[in-house]
């Protein structure tokens, strides 16, 4: 992989920038249906239904496209898949395994299902 521009490791600031926006996107989703009171914790499910669906399909989230990165799996293959999706997006919603980073960059939920989220511009 390239040590920087497209195809290099992103970094954690991006990765924190896209998870924002996400949270924030599922917050405003689960808010029309539960209008006019607050989403409150309908907000997670949003959030974990909009990423394993986005991810396992496109490879990245609406967050993810804002920030300029997606995930892609270390076999070349071109979708992640739900198998991969799934336990990810598990990893992802407990943080810590998302910024325990390795030398490369790499969170452990990446390592773990044998993804790795890289830069698209």
């Amino acid at each position: 992989m390239p040590r920087t521009g497209p195809g290099s490791v992103s970094t954690l600031t991006s990765r924190g920038v896209a998870l924002l926006v996400d949270a924030v996107l599922s917050g405003l989703v689960a808010g029309l249906f539960t209008a006019p009171e607050l989403p409150r914790y309908w907000s997670l499910p949003t959030w974990f239904l909009i990423t394993v669906v986005a991810v396992s399909f496109f490879g990245f989230t609406p967050g993810m496209m804002v920030a300029g990165i997606r995930v892609a799996r270390l076999d070349g293959a071109a979708m992640v898949g739900p198998l991969r999706a799934l336990p990810r997006t598990l990893l992802v919603f407990l943080i810590v395994p998302a910024v325990i980073l390795n030398a490369d960059g790499r969170g452990l939920h990446d390592r773990l299902v044998g993804t790795v989220v890289v830069r698209t511009r």
